[in-house]
């Protein structure tokens, strides 16, 4: 069966979901219907007080035209690589139903951050079967080799991340650590999430993207001869460790549950501390195709 019929009518169909109004402010579009509701939540909720204090006001988008204009104007100014097709409507089914994408808006209501979301329904199915479609949103045949063992093992429901991107001046706040989190969060609420994956290259697996972006496991290889990213790895992590992450992120790393979205406006210490660490927003933005 095709990857648009599996994503669109199937996910509907056998997982319909309460789909909010484009721009809704993320925590006021979170309604739990799948996973443990109180740690989505804190996840959610706890990400949105941090992203407040960094001067970010989080949105939920399913206007995938906009990403596209916007990724093509900040192409031509040199700061974003083109999204692939799987995140762009002319290439890809985008629905409201089977994805969404988050935008970060500063004060003057300019969206500097974004993360989108796929979500697939890969049942009675994998990624080593739709990774065409996966990657360039259809499939047409477009010449592939897979050698990642990885891409057998995720099936079923799978929420995809991508189309990852920091405004040059937002950077430097470690959002990456932050952002895919909360979006993975809102997936896991809204469908029943059993894998989540993202393509990563080698250059930013050796710097440390995977652990950022709080996937567990990697897998190689992948290979698009028609894309400049050329071999990616999978980056992959069950459901189990997907809560693991972030119990873990929610307790260390975020304001404790009393902390006003109005309070200060800096990063808890703990939290500015682990993602200096282990990342950099230039690798951040250096994953913007798919990350």
């Amino acid at each position: 069966m095709p990857l648009d019929v599996l994503s669109t009518t199937a996910v509907n169909d056998v997982y319909p979901n309460i789909v909010p109004q484009d721009r809704l402010r993320l925590p006021d579009a979170l309604t739990v219907k799948h996973g443990p509701a109180q740690l989505l939540s804190r996840m959610v909720i706890k990400g949105d007080v941090t992203a407040r204090r960094i001067g970010l006001r989080l949105f939920l988008r399913h206007d995938f035209a906009e990403l596209r204009d916007l990724n093509q104007r900040h192409v031509a100014a040199g700061n974003w690589l083109t999204i692939p097709g799987a995140f762009n409507p002319d290439y890809a089914d985008l629905t409201p139903e089977n994805a969404f994408w988050i935008a970060g808006e500063n004060e003057a209501g300019e969206t500097v951050v974004t993360w989108a979301a796929r979500i697939h329904n890969w049942t009675g199915t994998n990624l080593a079967e739709q990774v065409r479609a996966s990657w360039y949103g259809r499939d047409l045949g477009q010449p592939c080799i897979v050698t990642a063992e990885a891409a057998q093992l995720i099936s079923g429901v799978v929420v995809c991340g991508g189309a990852s991107w920091v405004r040059p001046d937002f950077r430097g706040k470690h959002l990456s650590h932050l952002i895919p989190r909360i979006g993975k969060a809102y997936a896991c609420a809204r469908w029943p999430i059993d894998w989540s994956f993202c393509y990563i290259s080698r250059r930013n697996v050796e710097k440390g993207l995977a652990e950022s972006y709080g996937q567990k496991n990697l897998s190689y290889s992948i290979v698009y001869p028609d894309s400049p990213w050329g071999e990616v790895a999978i980056a992959y992590t069950g459901i189990a460790d997907v809560y693991a992450d972030f119990a873990k992120f929610v307790t260390e790393e975020l304001p404790d549950d009393r902390a006003s979205s109005e309070d200060e406006d800096v990063l808890p210490r703990s939290f500015e501390h682990i993602v200096t660490s282990t990342s950099s927003d230039r690798v951040f933005h250096g994953s913007s195709n798919l990350s």
